[in-house]
């Protein structure tokens, strides 16, 4: 303040101290605009850091590899330099072991050179190969000995049989009374009235639901075959086949709520004409799966959302262990119904893995991205050991080895979360893990259970490979259908039936099953299929 500023300033203390506490609350106004300002460039470059991780992160996805295994094939990623951590910063305990005991590579067995040799069930065509009668002669004078033969093997394919099943029904009447006409009997057909037989509807089942060939295309493969099979057509047979596996499926529906540990997941599907919602909608597919691995069930169910209630209604009176992903919907079902819920390592590593590829290593310094992908990858590889043990061995195992890993890793995990910022993906991976820790770590209290859901995620595949080429189903009958269809087929796989088979024999004898029993012997796990 100059001389002519301060004899500015009045003579009377009141005023004198009215002007301090005008220009004091001027002050802390513009402070707290500059507060303002700052925590509002702090945000915005939060969310700039945000925004590049995810750029990176579909840099990746888009052009690198889709691998997830662990970092036994390259070197570890870092996180970027502000999140970087020295290792004495972390839990020396942890870092020790990172050290001492590493995620070895995975020992691969030598691969034989050479092609494999064609499978033995096979029919085997022999062709002969005889040298000529001059040749048998040796240059001596003397016949020469057959001694063995020199054998080699061709693979050969011959175009699908189609053949036409004739159903001659013989005709009988009296010519002395000229009575009525009677006429053997026709088998009750999967479609009456059809010209389509059970090998044909499962044919363009497995095509369509294994195969992933959309019906158009198998219009134009029959048309080159000189048969003419519209799509809608076999759009209907497919439908009426849904049908007629209902009760199949009543019973499989019934064996999976019975058996006590269930994994579950959901995947989009496009519905074109799905009441009050535009064609563009998603709608989803709902997939279930036994975690019994001596009768297993995988079931699809089509609905119109993704609710809590369609969970709900897809469990009715369900009790026991259910495995999903973190989905509110299913968070609710299992507050509900008291059911046991347990999470997914696999979405637990993935979103860590995540935090690796959109933060570079910088100064060889370890990140935490780093560091959970290790200690996961510990808790796989126990499990790999355990693989084919008794439920018994599995438990004492993960008490003795998982359960001292977990615990090191939820002290680690805790700590973290102190110096991480929370909106990067390492901050939301480190979230994820802390929020869900209790479900992630409940399978170590059975040896029944799992560690993550990847058997349910397995089973979606085929339908979500099917989807990149069929797109999406017309009508809310035809995703119904669908879902029965991967339904048969999924379960078949699951307990080592050939889909072709299974449904070929389904769809012979279902028509003439008139009990409950008839229909329980034709559950995967009962039935005698049809020789071809």
């Amino acid at each position: 303040m100059n001389q002519d500023e301060f004899n500015a300033l009045p003579d009377d203390l009141n005023q004198l101290k009215q002007l301090v506490l005008s220009s004091r609350a001027a002050l802390e106004s513009k402070n707290k605009v500059v507060i303002e300002h700052s925590k509002a460039l702090d945000d915005k470059q939060t969310e700039i850091l945000r925004l590049n991780e995810i750029i990176k992160l579909f840099q990746g996805r888009a052009f690198g590899k889709s691998s997830e295994k662990s970092p036994d094939q390259a070197e570890l990623f870092d996180e970027a330099e502000a999140e970087s951590v020295n290792a004495d910063d972390l839990t020396a305990d942890i870092v020790e072991e990172m050290e001492s005991d590493p995620i070895q590579p995975a020992i691969k067995s030598p691969v034989k050179s050479g092609r494999k040799p064609l499978p033995k069930e096979l029919e085997r065509i022999v062709v002969e190969h005889d040298i000529s009668d001059h040749e048998k002669t040796c240059d001596c004078g003397c016949q020469k000995t057959h001694i063995g033969n020199d054998v080699s093997e061709q693979l050969d394919i011959i175009p699908a049989v189609i053949q036409v099943i004739q159903h001659r029904r013989k005709k009988y009447v009296c010519k002395a009374c000229e009575g009525k006409i009677q006429v053997a009997a026709l088998p009750p057909q999967a479609i009456p009235k059809s010209n389509a037989s059970p090998g044909l509807l499962a044919h363009i089942a497995v095509a369509k639901y294994q195969d992933d060939l959309p019906l158009f295309r198998m219009e134009t493969i029959f048309s080159r075959l000189g048969i003419h099979l519209p799509r809608n057509t076999m759009a209907s047979w497919m439908m009426k086949c849904s049908e007629l596996l209902q009760p199949l499926y009543n019973l499989m529906n019934d064996q999976l709520l019975a058996s006590g540990y269930i994994h579950m997941d959901e995947t989009p599907v496009q519905v074109l004409k799905e009441p009050d919602k535009s064609p563009e909608s998603k709608s989803y597919m709902w997939v279930r799966k036994t975690g019994d691995p001596d009768i297993p069930v995988v079931l699809f169910d089509y609905a119109s959302s993704r609710r809590a209630d369609v969970a709900q209604s897809l469990l009715p009176d369900f009790q026991g262990y259910l495995q999903t992903d973190d989905y509110a919907g299913y968070n609710k079902v299992a507050k509900t119904k008291g059911i046991t819920q347990l999470g997914c390592f696999a979405h637990a590593r993935r979103k860590f893995i995540d935090a690796q590829k959109v933060s570079p290593s910088k100064n060889g310094k370890v990140s935490k991205a780093d560091m959970a992908v290790q200690m996961i990858a510990k808790l796989y590889g126990i499990e790999k050991t355990i693989k084919e043990k008794s439920i018994e061995e599995r438990y004492d195992t993960r008490q003795q080895k998982s359960r001292p890993q977990l615990e090191k890793m939820k002290t680690w995990l805790d700590k973290a979360l102190l110096n991480t910022l929370p909106k990067g993906k390492t901050g939301e991976a480190l979230a994820y893990a802390h929020k869900n820790w209790v479900k992630l770590t409940e399978y170590i209290k059975d040896g029944r259970l799992n560690i993550d859901n990847n058997t349910v995620e397995n089973a979606i595949r085929p339908f979500a490979i099917g989807r990149k080429n069929w797109m999406f189903s017309d009508s809310q009958k035809g995703a119904k259908a669908s879902a029965m269809l991967y339904s048969m087929i999924e379960t078949a796989k699951a307990n080592n039936i050939e889909p072709y088979q299974y449904l070929r024999s389904v769809f012979t004898r279902l028509p003439q099953a008139e009990s409950v029993e008839s229909v329980e012997g034709l559950l995967p796990w009962n039935i005698d299929l049809i020789e071809s």
